[in-house]
């Protein structure tokens, strides 16, 4: 082996050159002028925030997602709150979610003073296994709350099915799903209530901002006054009737999305299509790459589903490998690939475990999937040399750490 090539094969974090000479993030926002110059329209017209662009957005999501109503709000965790607030959460009730997702998911049930309840994970997917939600209900029960962990649909049918024996009301957390389908059906219109979120680093982004959707006209209004402070009308639609009298009618927050956002949010839905295809063809790309790499456990995809791509989760196997997560996520990072990890399960953080009591292994598929996980870059914006970088450092760092014996 010369020189250079046994230089060029040393792990960057071992003094070695990086596969990139810049960083790499794991998600990134795409911006053009066509959404500059929404913007800059909507700061020179007369709404600011709640005006014509709140309903125009709206209107437009409900259509690309097959929904009646769709309602939206300042954040997904806002959204969260509000779906949970209308499924009639409150003190004494339980609502089932999975440990496996960021903190807001079951945040938003201790935010109506009830009990997050969790069940474990499905081996393939990491998503809510059915049966042991099933095993979860109690007579407190009053909401289900799947996740969409990566952009892959939850398994609905089961969990609506349960839903309907028990009475329960489903809030599906589709904040990495949105443009998914779950058997030939657009994510957004299959549960009672499907939250969305639009942080930069989804499929559209609004900056920060949320969405919930739902085929339910009375948990559309009650969305809508619950993110106006309980308000039974809005500004505009008072200016539009000529009138100043409101009323409050239950204990809401100011959650409202503004017309700056949903100017933003209205030209990013247009590239929907554009920018699930690209997520798409990453991940073709990543899994033809690692797909037959034994030290990788690539995520899976079930039949019926067509999955959004949010995050690409690799899972490493710990058996075939002389190292552990850490070493190898600090090796990529050292590549310059901006590799993460997602998620902490939500009962090791120290307020749920110091809460509620847990001390680990409870939820033994959740905890394992965790310390083996990294997440690879995934973006619309992605270059070929991009995703190129990334198939290069996975294996030049999996080669190095690779247990020959």
């Amino acid at each position: 082996m010369s020189v250079s090539t046994a230089s060029r094969d040393q792990l960057a974090i071992h003094g070695g050159p990086p596969v990139r000479k810049t960083f790499l993030p794991y998600g990134h926002q795409s911006i053009d002028e066509a959404d500059i110059q929404a913007v800059v329209d909507t700061l020179r017209s007369d709404w600011l925030t709640t005006g014509p662009r709140v309903a125009e957005f709206e209107e437009a999501f409900a259509v690309r997602t097959g929904a009646r109503h769709a309602v939206s709000f300042s954040s997904g965790t806002a959204a969260l709150h509000a779906a949970a607030f209308t499924a009639g959460l409150e003190a004494g009730d339980e609502a089932i979610t999975s440990p496996f997702t960021f903190v807001a998911t079951s945040n938003c049930v201790l935010y109506q003073n009830a009990v997050p309840v969790f069940a474990d994970v499905s081996p393939d997917t990491l998503n809510l296994d059915p049966d042991l939600v099933a095993n979860r209900v109690t007579s407190q029960t009053r909401a289900i709350l799947p996740v969409d962990y990566a952009g892959h649909p939850a398994d609905m049918t089961p969990i609506m099915e349960l839903a309907e024996r028990r009475g329960l009301v489903v809030i599906e957390d589709a904040s990495h799903a949105l443009g998914a389908e779950y058997k030939g059906r657009p994510v957004g219109s299959v549960a009672h209530m499907t939250v969305f979120s639009f942080h930069p680093v989804k499929h559209i982004t609004t900056g920060e901002g949320g969405m919930v959707t739902t085929g339910n006209p009375k948990f559309a209004e009650t969305l809508r006054r619950f993110r106006n402070h309980g308000i039974s009308s809005d500004a505009r639609q008072r200016q539009s009737a000529g009138q100043w009298h409101y009323e409050m009618v239950l204990l809401g927050f100011n959650y409202r999305l503004t017309d700056i956002a949903c100017a933003l949010g209205i030209q990013q839905l247009k590239k929907l299509d554009a920018n699930l295809l690209r997520r798409r063809q990453i991940a073709e790309r990543y899994g033809a790459a690692f797909r037959e790499i034994p030290e990788l456990i690539s995520p899976a995809v079930r039949d019926e589903v067509n999955p959004a791509w949010h995050l690409y989760p690799i899972r490493l196997n710990r058996g075939k490998l002389k190292t552990d997560r850490g070493q190898v996520f600090q090796a990529l990072r050292a590549e310059n690939i901006g590799v993460n990890v997602h998620y902490i399960p939500v009962h090791r953080h120290p307020y749920y475990s110091e809460r509620f009591g847990y001390r680990g292994g409870e939820y033994p598929v959740a905890e394992d999937a965790y310390d083996r996980l990294i997440s690879l870059p995934m973006f619309h914006g992605m270059t070929d040399e991009d995703v190129d970088d990334v198939i290069r450092a996975v294996n030049k760092v999996v080669s190095h750490f690779r247990d020959a014996g």
